[in-house]
């Protein structure tokens, strides 16, 4: 859900939002890990290899919640019908494409 809807967020149950913050942390240090290695001008392939696994590691977290998203929100709003299930539609649909782009 988008802030300027309205609605309570709050949907991300509490030990799958333990499991994401604890990755979110560990792909901040990957990118801590990454500057580093630009700092101290590593080889580029192991710099590009480290982007790779940071990338995959934040599209899994994306996954994740949108697996959430799609389970709670959009369900919710599917059942009850009428334009809200299109809007949570439409946003899951757009939430979908830019991560195939990313």
């Amino acid at each position: 859900m988008t802030e300027q809807d309205g609605h309570e967020h709050g949907y991300i149950a509490h030990h799958h939002k333990d499991d994401y913050l604890k990755r979110l942390r560990r792909i901040e240090g990957q990118a801590r890990g990454i500057q580093k290695m630009v700092d101290e001008e590593k080889y580029c392939i192991d710099i590009l290899t480290q982007i790779s696994a940071m990338t995959k590691a934040l599209q899994s977290v994306a996954l994740g919640l949108l697996d959430e998203h799609m389970s709670h929100c959009v369900a919710d709003a599917a059942r009850q019908g009428g334009p809200e299930a299109d809007a949570k539609l439409k946003e899951a649909s757009d939430a979908i494409a830019r991560l195939v782009r990313s």
